[in-house]
């Protein structure tokens, strides 16, 4: 997905908060915008992918501050309420794999880019259940599971990966496949890092690779020859997130599906879709 006119307004909204976290320093923040500013007229044209051209961004940031995951506390805070979310939605449900699936995507809700309060989870967990799948391909995507020998699974943020392992376990149940689980080389907003996949035990679901970048999404320019191989053997896809899509929708790749809520309304409108919608699409 190419950059949309809204995205100007959102990247510096993300620096705002960014150079917040990164320091108490005032002339440090403003300082901080200014190379914002630089950087974004930069990276910003009219082929620019916005996940992409916003790491730059953030990274440049980050080495300004030097402050190298200026996202650590909210991270945290998400991990913690999506874990307790999480365990209370395991006593309480029958999950089937396809309730799997659309708590995979209603955890896409944990995202920094659009103003998340971790303390609203719950709530929000609680009302999106009752939604349906404005797009539903996941009796596609289920099938194309029971058939793959290799699987990989791109993950999105902290705290989202919580419902994510909901959907692995089920995945692990009607499938013999061999499953790969990816988390960035690096800190990047409040995205997963390999790090954190090891910490929380994702080994059991599968094996654990970074993309080799920090960079959001999957820049197939800047990923390890090692990622690259798994991305090209891969069976299927599934792509967690904004991010993800706004990276894989250029390549019209049939074996990915892309399962998110449509948060923004440039990615609503990349995908024909209302803003807010929840989605179970391949990339067709």
């Amino acid at each position: 997905m190419k950059v949309h006119y809204e995205c100007f307004t959102c990247i510096a909204n993300q620096c705002k908060k960014i150079v917040e976290m990164g320091t108490e320093d005032l002339e440090k923040r403003k300082r901080a915008m200014f190379l914002a500013a630089k950087t974004v007229a930069r990276e910003y044209h009219e082929d620019a992918i916005p996940a992409i051209a916003g790491s730059k961004v953030f990274l440049e940031l980050y080495r300004f501050l030097e402050n190298d995951d200026p996202f650590r506390e909210y991270k945290e805070k998400s991990r913690k309420v999506a874990e307790k979310v999480v365990k209370l939605l395991r006593d309480r449900l029958d999950i089937s794999i396809k309730t799997a699936i659309k708590l995979a995507i209603i955890g896409n809700i944990i995202d920094f880019s659009v103003g998340f309060s971790p303390e609203d989870l719950e709530r929000q967990v609680e009302d999106m259940l009752k939604e349906d799948l404005y797009i539903d391909e996941s009796e596609e995507l289920i099938e194309s599971v029971k058939r793959a020998k290799v699987i990989l699974y791109l993950t999105d943020n902290v705290g989202e990966h919580y419902f994510d392992a909901i959907l692995l376990e089920k995945i692990k149940e009607i499938s013999s496949a061999e499953i790969y689980i990816a988390g960035k080389e690096g800190p990047i907003i409040n995205d997963v890092t390999v790090e954190d996949l090891r910490r929380d035990g994702f080994e059991k679901f599968g094996k654990i690779i970074s993309t080799g970048t920090r960079i959001v999404g999957v820049p197939l320019d800047k990923i390890t020859e090692e990622f690259r191989e798994i991305f090209k053997k891969a069976d299927i896809i599934i792509a967690k997130g904004q991010g993800n899509f706004e990276t894989l929708s250029e390549i019209k790749d049939e074996r990915v599906f892309f399962l998110l809520k449509a948060k923004c309304p440039a990615v609503a409108r990349g995908l024909g879709v209302p803003q807010g919608a929840l989605v179970c699409k391949r990339n067709t």
